[in-house]
């Protein structure tokens, strides 16, 4: 029964005008993440494919300070995946599991008073756990690379509370092997 209340108010709030594309204040997000992978390990011949998407999940939080600009962090993880090859006639496996996290700033254009587009600029920290058999025993990489963070992106307001987002971002460099610092994302935030 809450559930209906709150989509009969979110769609009258929607239908009758009141700009809702801004709030100040604090939010709160969470989101699914799909990145490219590709392991480039030289001289190999395998019956997995070397590349591919893996989704994910995110969380995220910000301030915005009034509706163009505003601060966010937030965690991405970026799954985990494997790779079968065999080099020299032995065979070899390499494993890798990444996430990143975020912090930035965040530029809002509103288009009208549902949607706006955005960017954000600021710095990433990476880490990859890459670990391997066979030939790949001694790939091992476990540290963690800063670089720049940079995204573009849309949120449509339901309501003055609750938005959606879809963006594209990207976290920087990464390790030689696992995922490429890209990801699509797209989520739902709250504002307090």
């Amino acid at each position: 029964m809450k559930k209906i209340i709150f989509a009969l108010i979110s769609s009258a709030t929607v239908l009758s005008g009141i700009s809702v594309a801004h709030a100040e204040g604090a939010y709160v997000g969470a989101g699914v993440t799909a990145s490219r992978y590709k392991f480039d390990v030289a001289n190999t011949s395998s019956s997995d494919s070397n590349s591919g998407t893996k989704a994910a999940g995110k969380i995220f939080a910000g301030y915005e300070f009034d509706k163009n600009w505003a601060v966010e962090g937030g965690y991405a993880d970026f799954g985990s995946q494997g790779y079968n090859y065999v080099k020299n006639g032995a065979n070899g496996h390499i494993d890798s599991k990444s996430d990143g996290f975020y912090v930035a700033g965040k530029a809002t254009m509103p288009v009208n008073e549902q949607v706006g587009v955005f960017g954000k600029l600021g710095l990433a920290s990476n880490k990859d756990n890459i670990s391997g058999s066979g030939d790949a025993a001694g790939i091992a990489n476990n540290g963690r690379k800063t670089g720049l963070y940079a995204s573009v992106g849309a949120q449509y307001a339901i309501n003055k509370n609750v938005s959606l987002t879809a963006e594209v971002e990207h976290f920087g460099k990464s390790a030689d092997f696992g995922h490429k610092s890209t990801a699509l994302s797209l989520g739902a935030r709250y504002n307090f």
